[in-house]
């Protein structure tokens, strides 16, 4: 029995579902998680890295902004916020030693990494704040340079990360008030700078940055 074609009218209105539904994919919200980081520059403590994905269907959290540009107060409350609101979310804190032994940057890159393969459940695209993609993602990926004050999910994933990271400083300002972390965070301030001469690097400074590197007994 020989096949009959379809007429032309059956057959156009195929193809024009099949175009619609294509066009929808393409317009359908990704599922993005925002990425970034805190504590890149301080001479002491982990660097916090966080990946956030909101749903697009979910009403906006109000008064998302970069995490630098806020109160410590009004990061601690939009930190409850994005954690109750978020579809997924990871926090990495990538501590002193993979700090030392990798170099900041690729410490920076592996906790990011880390973070993307956390959310990854439900992440199809990742948006990382800065001007470099860490390797082997789990999902494709951009660069977005001063991402933390355009994108909502990379300002959300900075609100995390600093708040994570505050946290940890205090607790170990706790165990160690002579540096003061409280205060700084970590930071080279001249008070750290003057603790840290006077009471030498802990456990927790980073010895592969100069400053700590210079007050270490030479071997």
């Amino acid at each position: 029995m020989t096949a009959r074609r379809p007429p032309a009218a059956a057959a156009q209105a195929s193809l024009s579902l099949f175009d619609d539904a294509a066009l929808l994919a393409r317009q359908a919200p990704r599922l993005v998680a925002g990425v970034d980081e805190a504590g890149r520059g301080p001479l002491a403590g982990p660097v916090a890295v966080a990946a956030v994905v909101f749903d697009p269907q979910r009403p906006r959290i109000n008064g998302l902004d970069d995490s630098k540009a806020l109160t410590a107060l009004r990061r601690e409350q939009l930190y409850d916020r994005i954690v109750e609101r978020a579809l997924a979310y990871t926090i990495i804190m990538v501590d002193v030693g993979q700090i030392d032994s990798l170099n900041i940057f690729q410490a920076t890159m592996q906790g990011m990494r880390q973070a993307v393969e956390g959310v990854a459940h439900v992440a199809q695209f990742a948006r990382i704040d800065g001007n470099k993609i860490p390797k082997g993602l789990p999902c494709p990926a951009e660069a977005l340079v001063g991402g933390d004050a355009i994108d909502r999910s990379i300002m959300a994933a900075s609100i995390l990360a600093k708040v994570s990271r505050d946290r940890y400083m205090l607790t170990l300002h706790q165990q160690l008030p002579e540096y003061g972390f409280d205060q700084h965070k970590g930071y080279g301030t001249p008070f750290h700078l003057a603790a840290l001469k006077a009471h030498g690097p802990c456990l927790e400074h980073r010895r592969s940055f100069a400053p700590v590197r210079a007050l270490l007994p030479e071997t």
